[in-house]
């Protein structure tokens, strides 16, 4: 890791409206994933791992979720001054206004950074599920004299129409930056493939601050990605970093090389949660030396108590009795009563299974409870007549619940 001051700033404001009804209730990045884990501690801990210490959450829909989850999970973090992790709602200084863009919610806290006075400024979002090393980002960032880094993953070329797309020259030096291309221009050393953009940014202190000061001006989108990177592209140095290509301590050889995912719909939610699974997963969780980290939770261990669990992850507290469990992903403190099969499915904690129920390629948040007998993921139709949410890709999806236990908000 560069020692130099480095400040991380995290944009979690994101309504998630392709979520619902996971989203009705909290924004995206406090949305539960992978039975103990929310997508925001995927971000939060690349920092910690990186030994980037000082960040600055910015949150705007549907925040209290989030506000209290990392009040209660990751204020404690710090053991010096400048060790501290910031939740900041909209201040207003420049007006009664909500945050109109990515730029702008950091335009509306330069004075953060002003105070803060770092080198350099990591601007990252709160809404995708990988790891990465970003120490190793920012020595590529001071390797190539650059202003601006951002980070990008190659994807094949077919695929690369539905992404912001950056064009590098052959030392990575980026060179324009369509959204949404027709016609994608490839890699400079693989024609197959194209650089998206992650949205993951690092700056110079002085270039954001300039950059931000002079878009405030502007009537535009005020978004990193359509506005202020290509007004950089002439003036400074903006370079690509490979996230595929660099090494991550502790990755196994099964895992997916640059795995990252933007969780963003149910359908990618729902696959994101089958990466876990399997005796080879694309993304392994256990990893000792860049782990995930999540709030502590003082529930028991998990039990089986009879019958059969196959491929899937059993969070602390859940207790399955004499039931079925197949390739899903169980919740802390979720109860699976006799006689029940739950297949491809993800139960979010304090769920309740009972007994002779049936669940497939299910999506409950927390706090449900499923009466003796359920049915759900079978018939498509029977489960819109039931008022659950049928997503176009079959899986079917269930917000918060009502049970005793929902004055637990976190």
């Amino acid at each position: 890791m560069i020692r130099s001051k480095v400040l991380g700033i995290i944009m979690a404001g994101g309504k998630g409206e392709r979520l619902q009804p996971l989203t009705n209730e909290r924004g995206k990045p406090a949305v539960p994933f992978g039975g103990k884990y929310r997508i925001v501690d995927f971000v939060l801990s690349n920092f910690a791992n990186s030994e980037i210490f000082s960040v600055y959450v910015l949150v705007q829909y549907l925040s209290q979720s989030l506000i209290d989850y990392l009040r209660l999970s990751w204020s404690n973090r710090g053991l010096v001054p400048g060790h501290f992790i910031t939740v900041v709602p909209p201040q207003m200084r420049m007006g009664e206004m909500w945050y109109r863009g990515t730029a702008d919610a950091v335009s509306q806290n330069l004075n953060l950074i002003r105070d803060f006075d770092p080198d350099y400024v990591a601007v990252f979002g709160a809404d995708h599920i990988y790891r990465m090393d970003v120490g190793q980002m920012l020595a590529y960032h001071v390797q190539k004299q650059a202003h601006v880094t951002i980070s990008a993953l190659p994807v094949p070329i077919a695929e690369a129409k539905g992404f912001g797309i950056l064009s590098v020259s052959k030392n990575g030096r980026m060179t324009d930056f369509e959204e949404k291309p027709k016609n994608p221009k490839p890699m400079p050393n693989d024609p197959n493939f194209a650089y998206s953009s992650m949205g993951n940014y690092i700056f110079n202190r002085s270039v954001l601050e300039e950059a931000l000061t002079e878009d405030i001006k502007k009537d535009s989108g005020h978004d990193f990605g359509k506005n202020i990177i290509p007004d950089l592209m002439d003036k400074c140095r903006v370079f690509a970093y490979n996230f595929k290509t660099a090494p991550l301590p502790g990755q196994k050889e099964y895992e997916e090389p640059g795995y990252w995912r933007d969780v963003g719909s149910l359908e990618s939610f729902w696959s994101s949660h089958m990466d876990l699974l399997g005796e080879t997963p694309r993304l392994d969780l256990n990893n000792d030396d860049w782990p995930i980290m999540a709030g502590r939770y003082n529930g028991p261990p998990a039990r089986v108590l009879g019958r059969q669990v196959e491929d899937s992850i059993l969070s602390e507290g859940a207790v399955v009795k004499n039931a079925f469990v197949r390739h899903s992903i169980i919740g802390r403190g979720v109860v699976i009563e006799p006689g029940a099969v739950i297949e491809d499915s993800v139960l979010m904690d304090h769920c309740v299974v009972g007994k002779d129920s049936r669940l497939k390629r299910v999506v409950a948040d927390r706090f449900n409870i499923f009466p003796d007998n359920t049915v759900i993921g079978h018939d498509p139709d029977a489960d819109s007549r039931a008022g659950y949410h049928v997503d176009k890709s079959g899986i079917v999806a269930i917000g918060r619940g009502r049970s005793k236990w929902a004055h637990l908000k976190r």
